[in-house]
């Protein structure tokens, strides 16, 4: 199994952090890695994220379920998948008025030995740069606030 743990500090409010990892829609703008993204409100709480991971000629998707808790955290629960278990959860902590800290855990293991020798390496390379990649993204989005 492979664990991630992530934090960053940023500039911008829990809120505007939450708003943009929730934002599943939006992702294949900014991320290179992801050819198609989509979010279904099941709930008022909870959302069905569906994700398309490109790397080389090879794509692989994947949906979690997302427990959301405004501007506090995101829970993710794989629903389905080439993965055997995938857990992960995004957490924005207030610092003060202006910035707050982003943390992301991830807990992943592969269903099988032929897609963890596809993507495994390219999904642990993703999970561990998912905190940098929205940081980048918030700079391109609040930039003229």
């Amino acid at each position: 199994m492979t664990i991630i743990h992530r934090n960053a500090l940023v500039p911008y409010s829990a809120s505007d952090m939450y708003a943009l990892v929730a934002d599943v829609p939006s992702y294949p703008e900014f991320l290179p890695w992801c050819s198609k993204s989509s979010a279904e409100l099941l709930t008022g709480n909870e959302v069905q994220a569906s994700i398309e991971i490109s790397h080389g000629k090879v794509r692989k998707s994947f949906s979690t379920l997302n427990r959301m808790s405004k501007d506090e955290s995101i829970e993710m629960h794989l629903l389905n998948g080439p993965f055997a278990f995938l857990e992960g959860r995004w957490r924005f902590s207030s610092l003060n008025e202006e910035g707050c800290k982003v943390s992301l855990d991830m807990d992943f293991e592969f269903s099988n030995l032929v897609m963890k020798m596809l993507i495994g390496g390219k999904f642990t390379d993703i999970a561990n740069t998912l905190v940098d990649a929205f940081c980048v993204r918030a700079i391109t989005v609040y930039k003229d606030r």
